[in-house]
């Protein structure tokens, strides 16, 4: 049965990734979408790809660092290849590669699998705090951008009819602002019954374990120092995603402010739950980059080399990881029949 569902739920994935990438590529010039791939300048997309070498390594430190302050240090290389093979998992089963690289770790450090964990928690919370951070300052920096293209593209002519008639903007607020007291109130007087509702009590031990995450970062002894690697990490991020701009003739000449976008929303739809992004990165990026006033088919393409590239190199890393990861634990159990062999029988 378990089986079944778990056919059952990556069957919905698929199915999922699958109709995102017919809405980004319905109705698109398909002629279009292969010259600009071809005619791709591909020598700033390997300079991304170099720097997206260096933001697994920065990251796996970050990572190591985060072991060490819960007391359960590692080699560098064994939290490296651990990372990879789990970045190589997620392509093919949806976030089952975080507890995939602490199964790793345990068998190559012996660290725990709850504390690896635990240190992921925290790890996947810092990258929300950035990305709420990061889209908070795409919105203050470019907010003309995209009111503009919301009001023009999405709401037409329904703008200037809102502005002039505020009354039903007025009741719909009035009419959350209740709705949002009576629920406060509700929750306040059922306080008492929802503590022995085990789904509201799961609900607050995982909350709980967000913010004991969040805390845990300050064991850390060099704070600076992760802060530090958290810093490089996310301008690779960024830096990925801008110089690939100069890979296509439409992106050319888009500033930082829309590289910035692009990183954001293209996170969004890496973070979603199907395989390897593929299907939401592509629809966010083209959307963002439709904003910005680049066409769906370029914007398609560009989505497509970038994701595409950064696929080949997680496969490419992640193989070689888990080639190590098997060599490593060929050779403990290699020792430890050794050592068994030369230990004298004793009889009871």
């Amino acid at each position: 049965m378990k089986t079944l569902l778990n056919i059952l739920k990556y069957g919905l994935l698929l199915s999922i990734s699958g109709a995102l990438m017919w809405y980004a590529m319905r109705g698109l010039k398909w002629d279009a979408i292969g010259h600009a791939i071809r005619t791709a300048n591909y020598a700033w997309l390997v300079l991304t790809l170099g720097l997206s070498v260096l933001g697994y390594f920065s990251r796996a430190y970050r990572w190591r660092m985060q072991l060490e302050a819960s007391q359960t240090p590692a080699p560098f290389w064994a939290v490296y290849h651990a990372m990879m093979v789990g970045n190589l998992a997620n392509i093919v089963l949806p976030r089952m590669g975080e507890v995939i690289r602490c199964s790793v770790l345990r068998r190559t450090s012996g660290v725990p699998v709850q504390v690896a964990i635990g240190t992921v928690v925290t790890e996947r919370v810092i990258d929300v705090l950035v990305l709420l951070g990061l889209l908070s300052s795409v919105l203050l920096l470019d907010f003309n951008t995209f009111w503009g293209f919301v009001t023009q593209n999405v709401l037409g002519g329904k703008y200037d009819a809102l502005a002039r008639n505020r009354t039903p903007l007025l009741v719909a607020a009035v009419i959350a602002v209740v709705l949002l007291v009576v629920a406060g109130v509700a929750l306040f007087r059922n306080l008492e019954r929802l503590r022995q509702n085990a789904f509201f009590n799961k609900g607050v031990v995982f909350v709980k374990g967000l913010l004991a995450g969040v805390f845990s970062v300050l064991k850390l002894e060099k704070k600076g120092l992760f802060l530090l690697h958290t810093l490089f990490t996310w301008t690779v991020y960024y830096l990925m995603d801008y110089l690939a701009f100069y890979c296509f003739p439409e992106t050319y000449g888009l500033d930082m402010k829309a590289g910035l976008a692009v990183l954001t929303f293209g996170a969004f739809g890496m973070a979603a739950p199907v395989a390897g992004g593929i299907g939401p990165f592509h629809v966010m990026v083209q959307g963002i980059l439709l904003v910005y006033g680049v066409s769906k088919e370029a914007g398609i393409a560009y989505a497509l080399v970038v994701h595409g590239a950064q696929t080949l190199l997680v496969v490419v890393m992640g193989a070689i990881s888990f080639v190590a990861v098997a060599a490593a634990d060929k050779g403990t159990v290699a020792a430890e029949a050794e050592a068994l062999a030369h230990e004298p029988l004793t009889s009871e």
